[in-house]
């Protein structure tokens, strides 16, 4: 039942905080995150992938904002005071950035993603809040929580879970539930070998999306008590939820109910790019005529922070020596002269030179490819400096020699394996 300091039609979301957990390594990204958290990883041309998290919180009506950080946070925390820094207290948003500080033991940083809520509830209890979504900061979607909230206090429920529709035989890299006709989940498998098929879909599994609601003192009970238990990993997915599965009323709320689609999507996105060939296939499928993620919806942005550029130019117009691109995505200050490109993604201040051609290729920030290169099948890392007459993409076993080579065939280049090649 609606809680009764709730004006009757006033959006729950003005009562709930979204708490980010955001201090994952990501290490299935391998060097992309050498340096930096996978949800600082650079996504879609300009955004990081943590956007996405805090633009479904904001454009949901939510005001107040924390995020948890821990492993490499610096670029991360940057990011955020830069692209973030927007809320003002006097109309009742906050937005704090929580690194692991050992608020609570001289010796432990976060030990879990529970232990990373725990540590900081006297500064959730400052802002009061009647609920707390609890959210992964590291998926691409597009996703409304005001219904999830709705589903939760409707459902007088304890706890309420995002989940996702998966095809069974992918679902045991997930946290998969087992659910009755009612949406109550009987059962919470953490990567099952053999997940439980849906009620009349044998073979679809429900997957956790890592998105929790809570009412925020129920919430506190259980954290003080999973704090307390010497036996408990301070995990949302190994222990909060498989106890009030068991013990509790937990329900599923399923992603469908509350995905935001433009006219251009046809089905809903939510994407896991935490490997390279994932990262890599997303970014390249936003080069698509109709891509199945509309970056381009004005009724929901993606925030970001906004770099200061020029305008994207392409130069030279001679035979062999044509800037152009065909089925790819230019940011801003990016030079292409004399060069080619083709279903590509290019971030910020790229830089390629005459006579190079790339092709199927994500160009991070800063990168500066130079004349004759031909790039092909690849993620080129923040910064990188191309060296002329560079081939990628051709030869499996060279590239596999002196990059990093997936089994779908992209490589990843980063500067210490170029600086490797000069030595």
């Amino acid at each position: 039942m609606m809680n009764a300091f709730i004006a009757a039609g006033q959006p729950l979301s003005r009562h709930a905080m979204a708490y980010v957990l955001a201090g994952g390594r990501g290490s299935r990204l391998l060097e992309l995150t050498d340096v930096r958290a996978k949800p600082a990883v650079f996504f879609g041309g300009k955004t990081r992938i943590i956007d996405f998290a805090l633009s479904n919180a904001v454009n949901s009506g939510i005001r107040r904002i924390a995020v948890a950080t821990q492993y490499k946070a610096h670029s991360l925390i940057r990011h955020l005071q830069r692209g973030w820094n927007f809320f003002r207290p006097e109309r009742n948003e906050s937005f704090d950035v929580l690194p692991a500080s050992q608020r609570v033991s001289e010796t432990l940083w976060y030990t879990g993603t529970a232990d990373a809520v725990y540590q900081n509830i006297d500064i959730i209890d400052s802002y009061g809040p009647r609920y707390i979504v609890v959210l992964a900061g590291d998926h691409v979607y597009k996703m409304d929580y005001e219904p999830m909230l709705q589903q939760h206090v409707d459902a007088d429920a304890h706890v309420t879970v995002g989940c996702l529709e998966v095809p069974r035989e992918e679902a045991s890299g997930f946290g998969v539930m087992h659910i009755d006709e009612n949406d109550r989940i009987l059962s919470f498998l953490e990567k099952p070998k053999d997940p439980p098929a849906m009620p009349g879909k044998p073979d679809v599994a429900l997957a956790s999306m890592g998105i929790y609601v809570f009412e925020t003192r129920f919430l506190f009970e259980l954290l003080r008590a999973d704090a307390a238990d010497p036996h408990s990993n301070h995990d949302f997915g190994k222990d909060i939820i498989p106890a009030l599965v068991k013990g509790g009323k937990a329900i599923a709320h399923h992603f469908s109910q509350s995905c935001v689609r433009s006219s251009a999507e046809s089905a809903a996105y939510w994407r896991d790019v935490g490997t390279v060939d994932a990262y890599f296939s997303a970014n390249i499928d936003l080069t698509d005529v109709v891509p199945d993620l509309d970056l381009y919806d004005r009724d929901w942005p993606i925030w970001t922070y906004a770099e200061m550029t020029a305008p994207a130019k392409f130069v030279h117009d001679q035979a062999g020596r044509r800037g152009q691109a065909v089925s790819s995505l230019v940011s801003g200050g990016c030079i292409v002269s004399g060069a080619s490109l083709r279903r590509s993604l290019l971030f910020t201040n790229v830089h390629v030179h005459s006579y190079a051609k790339i092709e199927e290729a994500v160009i991070l920030p800063g990168v500066t490819i130079g004349r004759h290169a031909r790039i092909s099948r690849a993620v080129v890392d923040r910064g990188v400096q191309i060296p002329p007459g560079l081939i990628v993409g051709e030869d499996p076993v060279l590239d596999a020699q002196r990059f990093r080579r997936t089994e779908a065939g992209v490589c990843l280049i980063t500067a210490k394996m170029l600086q490797r090649l000069e030595s």
